[in-house]
């Protein structure tokens, strides 16, 4: 099993749509991080983490489910960083393949300590950008197939097949 684990603000400083996006609407910028995600997470069928740092927030880390990914957001007083390197030891086994796709040099040095994988942002940016131009692909020759499957028939034909179809010689 391969499990990817996002530093969802990490990202989202490093992706310039997000970045743009941010500024102007932090939360709008998150949702199409989890968006994004998704997409991924159903082409790749990978199990996709993003770990939200909730550091400056009173309150209990919370976990959600969009999708089919799991966004976290951390507990108080728990960096964003804490958190992944708690779900890397939790996960990372065998049978299991952790990524950590962050643009934080201290966080992947830690990372790859505890044997995870890392994913710089413009990495998984360039991988993003060719699975979504792999479905345009996928979409278009499954159009092409199905047009290519009807026979160009002229209009009057057409009509004299359909009165024989309903029994109208």
């Amino acid at each position: 099993m391969v499990v990817l684990v996002v530093d969802g603000y990490n990202i989202i400083g490093a992706w310039e749509e997000l970045k743009v996006l941010k500024d102007h609407d932090l939360a709008q910028a998150r949702k199409m991080l989890i968006e994004k995600m998704a997409e991924y997470q159903a082409y790749k069928g990978e199990r996709v983490i993003i770990v939200f740092d909730a550091y400056y927030v009173r309150g209990v880390e919370t976990k959600q489910k969009n999708y089919k990914v799991e966004v976290i957001y951390t507990k108080e007083n728990e960096t964003a960083d804490e958190c992944i390197e708690r779900l890397v030891k939790q996960i990372k086994n065998v049978k299991t393949q952790v990524y950590v796709a962050t643009s934080d040099y201290t966080e992947q040095r830690t990372i790859f300590a505890q044997g995870a994988l890392r994913k710089s942002a413009r990495e998984l940016f360039i991988e993003m950008k060719n699975i979504q131009q792999e479905i345009e692909e996928e979409l278009a020759t499954h159009k092409r197939s199905q047009i290519s499957t009807k026979i160009p028939i002229d209009k009057d034909i057409l009509e004299v097949f359909e009165k024989w179809r309903r029994g109208k010689h």
